[in-house]
């Protein structure tokens, strides 16, 4: 019944993520508000809401700053991690759209392998450059539709979107051997809480944009509470219950999500040649997972 439940709940998470996405492109598009005060915001609140779940839990919030070293590599998971994971995918969707960006997002798995095929001095095998050259050919098809004169996406969205895939890389491995040691729900109640309040401190989230009436606030409560506290909450129970592996396959349908619901509501143009280059790179992160290597 747990692995039922696991499943359930990973499938979950990964829908909450792409649907809170379309939600933000709502938000930008239709609401006027912009990517630095919805990040911040939503940093925000998201801490101040889950570092009290995480007490109730039974995990002191405070035991991680006890050990300085711990400390500091939180700081910088907050600062620079979460931060930079949460903030360059927005600016991408704020650029362009939810579906691109998750897409372009998702080259983030491809980027860690490299990273540790480089760190251990191991080179990649078939599965990490058949991955590799799926990611290039989905992005190649995405950016230009097979044209290499053309670039169909803006230059701002390309950048923003690989660098949302190498923040989605550092995200990933910087806080690993503090996910040994703490609670998830400590790590990501910190995280979001540091990253919002350096963010206020770069640009202060208090002159509110934007039109706001009540689909303001429906968007805006949903990215809060779906697509990042239960999402988080939900996706740390299907690890648990499933094992890493098993969640984060799941976790891939999170850019048919998006994807499919940017074209249903917001009318995002996607033709055949957009939903090829979204099977090509969920492909390359299902090969990447189904074929892990252990890496010392």
């Amino acid at each position: 019944m747990k692995r039922i439940k696991g499943f359930f709940l990973a499938f979950i998470a990964a829908l909450f993520w792409g649907v809170s996405g379309v939600c933000a492109q709502f938000l930008f598009q239709e609401r006027g508000l912009n990517a630095t005060w919805l990040v911040a915001v939503r940093l925000l609140v998201a801490g101040l809401i889950l570092l009290p779940v995480a007490f109730l839990s039974g995990h002191n919030p405070w035991n991680i700053w006890k050990n300085k070293r711990d400390a500091l590599a939180l700081i910088l998971f907050g600062s620079l991690g979460v931060l930079s994971v949460q903030y360059t995918y927005i600016l991408t969707i704020e650029f362009s759209n939810a579906a691109t960006a998750t897409i372009l997002q998702y080259v983030g798995p491809a980027m860690i392998f490299c990273y540790l095929a480089v760190k251990t001095r191991t080179l990649p095998g078939w599965v990490e450059w058949t991955s590799i050259l799926l990611s290039i050919m989905g992005i190649f098809l995405l950016v230009t539709h097979g044209d290499y004169t053309s670039l169909l996406v803006s230059s701002k969205t390309f950048i923003w979107g690989l660098l949302s895939a190498m923040a989605l890389a550092f995200y990933t491995l910087q806080p690993m051997k503090l996910m040994a040691k703490y609670a998830a729900s400590v790590l990501l109640g910190w995280g979001f809480l540091i990253g919002g309040l350096t963010l206020s401190v770069i640009a202060a989230p208090w002159p509110v944009p934007g039109i706001w009436d009540e689909w303001t606030f429906i968007n805006l409560g949903y990215i809060i509470l779906c697509g990042t506290i239960l999402s988080f909450l939900a996706y740390m129970v299907a690890v648990k219950w499933l094992g890493a592996k098993t969640a984060s396959l799941i976790a891939t349908t999170e850019p048919i999500a998006a994807s499919i619901v940017a074209v249903v509501w917001m009318h995002v143009p996607f033709g055949a040649i957009d939903w090829l280059a979204c099977l090509l790179i969920v492909g390359a992160i299902i090969l990447l997972t189904l074929f892990q290597r252990e890496w010392k």
